[in-house]
């Protein structure tokens, strides 16, 4: 019952002996292999244009690279104020876009406001010296609390940006999981609504160490070699990661798994629906699902190897959580099964 995080669960095996076959022969060095050209066609087709990749080997590298790319003098990126940029990533986006800032825009269900976006947008007035520059913005798709941006919304925070050519982010550390939640194309939920950069996650998807940064404009990717070569992100042997996509993408495994995690969040949040110890704390559409537990089937649960996540109360729900209750996170992934959720909706019924 291992529900703290998909970043917990292993490779999927399709993955791991895409890795072994690999790692015999030689192959050219630095992405210049014929797999690592493969692997970047690849993702050209999937996203109908075509992109230029980078490989990294975290999230957190592909998020503060991509927004490193876009950065200029005084430079501000907006994000949502309970964004992976702005709160776990330890200062690294402005570490390596040095020491541009990032700048916190609220909205409800975990999800940038438009209006208050171009209001922050408009507190920082192009020739205004003192205040800084603004320079992109990112969205979270899925976002922190398991919800999805839909289409129209990410247009909408596109056409915000465009007003002020910012260049548009997107984190998609759950990409396939916010995909297929929607039932759209790779190519629907990114540039044909607005989107200049993704931060292309695999590794909380079944793949071992796997993540890319996807310029939907080539030229716009010009300086992001020389990035990524300063950040210590070029790998000599980049085959091990693209033969992790090469075998992620074939015959459409990477949906097939995000289909599976978000199938069994859909099974934790039907079985917490019903249950007399605990509650939905909000709607999700991902594999994340939040729930407000009693303390003492939360404690149950634990006892009978539950892993789960304590998670803040959001400020501006206090009364959310009762004093003899609380919030917690429950992440499925790809190797969750039918048997975990249910034991898990058993603890809560004990």
């Amino acid at each position: 019952m291992f529900f703290a995080s998909d970043n917990w669960a292993g490779a999927h095996k399709s993955i791991a002996e895409r890795l072994l076959t690999e790692s015999t022969g030689f192959a050219a060095a630095y992405g210049a292999g014929d797999l690592d050209r493969k692997v970047e066609a690849r993702f050209s087709e999937i996203f109908e244009r075509e992109v230029s990749i980078f490989f990294v080997a975290t999230g957190t590298a592909a998020n503060s690279l991509s927004l490193a790319s876009v950065q200029r003098p005084g430079g501000i990126t907006f994000c949502h104020s309970e964004a992976h940029v702005i709160e776990d990533e330890c200062g690294a986006p402005e570490f390596f876009s040095g020491a541009a800032r990032l700048v916190a825009v609220d909205g409800e269900a975990g999800k940038i406001d438009p209006g208050k976006l171009s209001a922050k947008i408009a507190s920082f007035p192009e020739d205004a010296v003192h205040h800084g520059r603004a320079s992109a913005v990112t969205i979270t798709q899925a976002t922190e609390i398991g919800t999805v941006y839909s289409l129209p919304e990410i247009g909408e925070i596109a056409a915000i940006s465009r007003k002020r050519n910012l260049p548009l982010h997107m984190d998609g550390a759950r990409f396939a999981n916010a995909l297929v939640a929607l039932g759209a194309t790779p190519a629907e939920m990114t540039w044909k609504r607005g989107v200049d950069m993704l931060s292309f996650g695999g590794t909380k998807n079944g793949c071992w160490c796997a993540e890319a940064i996807v310029f939907f404009n080539p030229d716009q990717a010009r300086e992001m070699p020389f990035i990524r070569k300063r950040a210590a992100q070029l790998f000599s042997k980049s085959r091990f990661i693209a033969a992790q996509f090469d075998a992620y993408f074939e015959n459409g495994l990477w949906l097939d798994l995000a289909r599976h995690s978000n199938g069994m969040a859909d099974r934790l949040r039907a079985g917490i629906g019903t249950s007399n110890s605990a509650r939905l704390s909000w709607p999700t559409a991902s594999n994340e699902v939040f729930a407000v537990v009693s303390k003492g089937a939360a404690k149950i649960a634990e006892e009978k190897g539950a892993k789960f996540y304590e998670w803040p109360v959001p400020a501006a729900t206090p009364e959310l959580v009762a004093e003899s209750e609380t919030l917690i996170r429950l992440v499925t992934s790809f190797a969750t099964t039918e048997a975990d959720v249910d034991g898990f909706l058993k603890c809560l019924a004990a």
